[in-house]
């Protein structure tokens, strides 16, 4: 029986499977080749440079990551089920998430840049149609939103036993509210301030 040829594709998905289920520190040249069910020598030949491996595995983590939002949100109620989508990927996919949140990300100087890479513009156009609110201020809403699931997220999938994810969800709304009103107490402040003119 001839040996089955070893793929870079085929050595990206092993690591990237390896991650998924044990974390990316378990991402090592043998444990590749243990997957894969060969010697080290064609993985060796694909992994000169451990950290490019990791990169990519960390761009599969992103594609993951995306299509499983998309698959879990309600398009009814966009902005809020994207939020829980995101806290139920922290339940059900821990190392996935580790790998997102850890992943380097280049040419980033402030928030701004980061929610800019990490969205779409039409999610904030779509809650400014919500809210009948500025892009602007929806943009800053779902940027704060963003960063407080974010760091729920990680809180959520490195504790032990675990948080309840109910406890999670609650604090999730209880922040969503804040954030809403006080965007809301601008928006008003803003067009009572532009009738006065």
């Amino acid at each position: 029986m001839p040996k089955q040829r070893i793929t870079k594709d085929m050595v990206v998905e092993a690591a990237f499977k390896i991650a998924r289920q044990n974390g990316m520190e378990k991402v090592l040249v043998k444990s590749i080749a243990d997957e894969l069910g060969c010697s080290v020598q064609p993985v060796y030949s694909y992994c000169k440079n451990m950290d490019g491996l990791r990169e990519e595995v960390g761009n599969k983590a992103r594609g993951f990551i995306k299509e499983y939002i998309v698959s879990h949100i309600d398009r009814s109620d966009l902005f809020r089920s994207t939020g829980r989508a995101y806290i139920q990927l922290a339940k059900e996919e821990p190392h996935i998430l580790k790998i997102f949140v850890l992943q380097e990300r280049r040419n980033i100087s402030s928030l701004k840049d980061v929610y800019e890479v990490e969205t779409s513009p039409q999610i904030a156009q779509a809650v400014a149609n919500d809210l009948n609110i500025s892009v602007e201020m929806a943009g800053q809403l779902h940027m704060n939103m963003l960063i407080y699931t974010i760091g729920l997220c990680t809180i959520f999938s490195v504790t032990s036993p675990g948080i309840p994810i109910d406890e999670i969800f609650l604090q999730q709304e209880q922040a969503y509210q804040v954030f809403v009103n006080d965007v809301l107490r601008k928006r008003n402040r803003n067009h009572e301030n532009s009738g006065n003119l």
